[in-house]
């Protein structure tokens, strides 16, 4: 996997909706490229529904931590938006591998 971050974002303004797409590494520093991406998106329209699509990325636990903090709490982080204007915010988490029993992997 490619660790450069890829973001698209798709909007309808028709019916409040946006969907950032991530692929690619995200840390705790590139995080912000995804919350500036997400400040944007959200000021085109108030009560827009924003949903970040990092299921095709790799993402460091603290990143996550971050996004699902900023999906709990309805905004953004301060150093982002100093307003702290409201942020409908999903996060479609990466999907984890399950783990292999070892009896499985001997066999």
């Amino acid at each position: 996997m490619n660790s450069k971050l890829n973001i698209v974002v798709r909007i309808d303004l028709d019916h409040a909706r946006a969907k950032v797409i991530a692929k690619g590494h995200i840390t705790v520093h590139s995080v912000n490229a995804l919350y500036v991406v997400a400040k944007r998106a959200n000021s085109l329209r108030e009560g827009l529904d924003l949903e970040l699509d990092i299921s095709h990325a790799r993402v460091d636990d603290a990143a996550l931590e971050m996004l699902r903090t900023s999906s709990e709490t309805h905004h953004l982080p301060t150093k982002i938006d100093p307003q702290q204007a409201p942020c409908t915010i999903s996060v479609l988490a990466p999907r984890r591998k399950a783990a292999v029993p070892a009896a499985a992997m001997a066999a």
